[in-house]
């Protein structure tokens, strides 16, 4: 049997001790965890062979397996570009936000008085956006610059409706993998895409918009003023795809007639990480702001009437506007955005305006350099990328020399290769760049002789005049001790998991382990490039295919894509691949989406993009799917039926008994069954979706698989597929993958975020088979434990068999606002006094909150969020007993800042200790919200 290791993985993940679990246990009337896994896991879905669990490996023994990997990817010097370039990610931001559990295990900003640090880091990445790009206002970031793109694109036909056609022109000098993606993005809504040479477009066709990249992709810069003046007078908005750091040199989009401007923020020091996550950014006029997508940080006033932060146009997203939402956005590039943001304050506009100058100038010297060799250097102005132009032989000649000394360039044509400089680029590199080209030949020259030249200028009308970064954060933080104390300053008005639990329903807010997150800064991770040849990336491409196994055999399915960069954009790529297997066997017409009232919102939007027809089915008052209501809609649309969407666990949190009836009544009708696998993390190790009746599903790596959150982001959504869906799988144009029957593009890097995937990797293989089983059964019963604690003095609405509960509970509060007139929201201000961040609120049922605590929470800690919600229930009693006001009390004042509390007067009826530390753990630790 030889010695047990001691550094056991899911002894340190999963909160609960034996003694805690016994407790919990009796609490709920059961004497063990497997009778309590029976009692709650329906029969019918429990997968056969969990006796066959083996336990994890450790945290030293993944943490070598993925040094291997790492010896695996070969880390050349890539000058490839397509906007994707190698930065100096600052040490100060590395390790004190990348590295930084307390800004990688944030929420969603979404509660505003507990997010006021992440909110102002936004807002900073929205002024850096719209100062650089020349448009008045930014969103707190998108995905990544091919889905950006086709975000705009969206934009434009939101704008123009039908009067502008249902047209869209995309320059074919933008970048292959943006263009992919829109193409993939316009098919299913019928939008003609149109790729050209934007100099030759004669506007016979009308167009929505049109969209150049800036510099182009093979690094010209051209003047698009006359081009975007000709789009403005065929009533078509015009897009630029900008680099944001040429833009401290070039004239911005703004300034040349660009409606919107999207691009990423990359290079703003965040690493390649062989494609993401990166932060994409849209830009655009007030006049079109109510039609961007993703999340906008405004400034406002708190009760007090001090300035305060928050989200603005919330009404815009899909969570509200659901089938008539323009984007399916939910997660976005959060914790990225920061970073680069903050990159942006740490350099200042005089330190990225340097930075951009001395690429251009190396730039500029190969360029010279080149041309006295003997090469046509093609474009007359570029910012970074030198485009080299010779015969087809000499062309290859100088890549072979190029990859013996492990460099990498692009072949954009027979005779035509790209080099990309960045801000790694030093003279050493231009001195390897000249011997590639001349065979290692001496010349009559050096590049310090070409490099001791002026600075080239930029002639107009290319250069920038214009200021830009003139807010005082950005000319204020330049020392690392001032930045290291902005950073912590923000950190702490931000709530986070390192404060307390953060219990929101369908969230699966899990801590992200360090031994998880190490990898993602190593050298053999971060520093490739995403279209590197695919030899050079062989440890990455193990990992995939590690990865995929492991998700095949969790869920039962026989495929994977690890495309898809969000839980959004799995759900849209599965969609597409449903609608793309029903074409291909002739049945074009299926394209109705049956999805229950109950659904996510972005479940709608999703299918709406991918160019079905919702048709929303009821639920019972069990919260259930009512079977009478899908069996009719489904036997009416038969012959229409593409698919049902729908969240196992339900979204009110309970395992529904009939969920093998339900899609065996789809299949019955011709549809495919889809499975939002936001709930994934109440099945790990105890059912497999594929087993009864699913046919794909999207899996949350941020939520059940220990990617963090981020505040937001990133996400990653792969979807998992039957083998009938496997051709069905997303391609990509640089590198080739996916099915015989591949449905497009639909995120600009092959593999989407790959440099987050060692987290979920090293979970899934940390914890084993048998560490998730348990982890998932914990799950369920903290969930049942706290639905015990608080159904006395909160009614708890939906249970399933037994009358238990998944991995989450929703919990009534409608009788607080008939007895006391407290309403959801003065509960969720009040637990904020309390130190927690609330459940969350008014869904799917309004007048309710849906808490999953996860199975990382120790007992503990679950009795201090019961003990809170018990203590706040006693302090709405009283208002509804009369000892308290109904206006002027501790919940509808709070929460209660540190401003209000030292105050000279205190006009209240209750005490300041009261409203301050209601609590007695309190006394140890407080959190106090910045604002009220």
């Amino acid at each position: 049997m030889g010695c047990p290791p001691t550094d056991v993985f899911a002894h340190r993940h999963i909160g609960p001790r034996a003694d805690d679990v016994a407790r919990m246990l009796a609490e709920l009337g059961h004497t063990s965890l497997s009778s309590f896994k029976e009692a709650v896991v329906p029969a019918a879905i429990r997968a056969t062979d969990t006796a066959k669990a083996d336990d994890g490996v450790t945290e030293f023994a993944i943490l070598e397996t993925l040094r291997k990997f790492t010896t695996q990817n070969q880390v050349w010097r890539s000058f490839i570009g397509m906007g994707y370039h190698d930065s100096i990610l600052p040490p100060v931001i590395r390790r004190n936000i990348l590295e930084n559990p307390g800004w990688y295990t944030q929420y969603t900003p979404y509660q505003a008085e507990i997010a006021q640090g992440r909110l102002e880091a936004l807002l900073n990445f929205q002024t850096m956006v719209a100062d650089l790009t020349g448009l008045p206002i930014a969103n707190a970031s998108l995905l990544d610059e091919a889905t950006a793109a086709a975000e705009a694109m969206a934009l434009c036909i939101s704008v123009a409706g039908h009067r502008a056609g249902q047209a869209f022109f995309v320059s074919e000098r933008c970048h292959p993998q943006t263009i992919a993606v829109i193409r993939t993005r316009a098919e299913p809504l019928g939008i003609e895409t149109i790729v050209g040479d934007h100099a030759k477009f004669d506007f016979h066709t009308s167009i929505a918009g049109a969209l150049v990249q800036y510099p182009a992709t093979d690094g010209a810069v051209e003047d698009y003023g006359p081009f975007f003046a000709r789009v403005h007078a065929a009533k078509a908005l015009a897009v630029a795809a900008a680099d944001p750091l040429s833009c401290a040199l070039l004239r911005p989009p703004g300034e040349f007639g660009a409606d919107v401007a999207i691009g990423s923020t990359q290079r703003f020091g965040v690493p390649l990480g062989y494609g993401g996550p990166h932060a994409a950014y849209m830009a655009t006029k007030q006049a079109y702001v109510r039609h961007m997508p993703g999340r906008l940080v405004g400034i406002s006033v708190d009760a007090q009437g001090r300035p305060a932060l928050r989200l603005a146009l919330q009404t815009r997203e899909q969570h509200i506007r659901r089938a008539k939402a323009t984007s399916n956005i939910c997660t976005a590039q959060v914790l990225l955005a920061v970073m680069a943001g903050m990159y942006a304050v740490y350099h200042g506009p005089g330190g990225l305006r340097r930075i951009a100058a001395r690429i251009h100038t190396l730039a500029s010297a190969l360029a010279e350099g080149l041309t006295r060799l003997g090469y046509n250097c093609g474009q007359a102005r570029f910012f970074d990328t030198v485009r080299v132009e010779a015969e087809p032989q000499r062309i290859a000649a100088v890549l072979a020399a190029a990859a013996a000394k492990q460099i990498n360039l692009r072949r954009l044509t027979e005779r035509t290769l790209t080099i990309a400089l960045d801000e790694t680029t030093t003279d050493a590199d231009l001195k390897d760049l000249f011997a590639i080209f001349t065979g290692d030949r001496t010349v009559a020259w050096t590049p310090e002789q070409l490099l001791a030249k002026p600075d080239p200028a930029i002639p107009a009308p290319h250069a920038r005049t214009s200021a830009y970064l003139a807010h005082q954060v950005f000319n204020q933080y330049h020392s690392e001790t001032e930045l290291t104390r902005y950073i912590h300053r923000l950190q702490a008005r931000d709530l986070s998991l390192t404060t307390s639990m953060i219990p929101l329903g369908s969230c699966t807010m899990k801590l992200n382990s360090t031994t998880e997150m190490l990898p993602v800064t190593w050298r053999g991770f971060s520093k490739l490039h995403p279209f590197v040849p695919t030899e050079q990336a062989q440890g990455y491409r193990t990992l995939f295919a590690e990865l995929e196994r492991m998700l095949t055999e969790l869920t039962g399915f026989d495929a994977v894509s690890l495309q898809p960069n969000a839980g959004s954009q799995g759900e849209y790529t599965g969609l597409l691949v449903i609608r793309a297997y029903h074409r291909q066997r002739g049945e074009g017409q299926r394209s109705i989406c049956l999805i229950p009232t109950s659904a996510h919102g972005t479940n709608p939007a999703s299918a709406v993009m991918a160019g079905l027809e919702v048709v929303p089915v009821e639920c019972n008052g069990e919260g259930n799917v009512s079977m009478a209501d899908l069996q009719a809609k489904a036997t009416t649309h038969r012959d229409r039926l593409a698919a049902l969407m729908i969240t196992y666990p339900s979204t009110h949190g309970v395992f529904e008994e009939g969920i093998g009836a339900i899609c065996e009544t789809v299949h019955a009708n011709g549809g495919q069954v889809y499975l939002d696998g936001a709930n994934m993390n109440a099945m790990v190790g105890l059912c497999r979706p594929a087993e009864f009746g699913a046919d794909l599903c999207h899996l949350n790596l941020h939520k059940t698989f220990c990617i963090p959150h981020g505040g937001g982001g990133p996400g990653m959504g792969p979807i998992a597929v039957k083998r009938h869906l496997a051709p069905f799988l997303p391609t990509h144009p640089v590198i080739p993958m996916g099915g015989a029957h591949a449905i497009g593009t639909v995120a600009a890097a092959p593999w989407g975020s790959p440099s987050i995937l060692p987290i979920a990797f090293s979970y899934i293989a940390m914890m084993g088979t048998a560490g998730l089983q348990h982890a998932t059964t914990i799950a369920i019963l903290n969930a049942n434990y706290i639905a015990k604690r608080l159904d006395p003095y909160f009614p708890v609405l939906f249970r399933g068999r037994n009358g238990l509960v998944a991995h989450e509970c929703i919990v009534d509060l409608r009788p607080l606002k008939a007895s006391a007139g407290i309403e959801v929201d003065d509960v969720a201000k009040r637990l904020m006094d309390y130190g927690f961040h609330a459940p969350t609120m008014q869904w799917p049922i309004v007048g309710t909150m849906m808490i999953e605590p996860t199975e990382s929470e120790s007992t503990h800690e679950l009795d201090r969020f019961c003990d809170a919600m018990i203590m706040i229930h006693a302090e709405a009693q009283a208002i509804a007993q009369g000892k308290a006001d109904r206006v002027d009390n501790p919940l509808k004042d709070a929460p209660h800042t540190s401003a209000m509390i030292v105050a000279d007067k205190w006009m209240h009826p209750y005490s300041r200790e009261q409203a301050t530390f209601p609590a007695p753990w309190l006394r140890e630790h407080k959190f106090w919200p910045p604002v009220a």
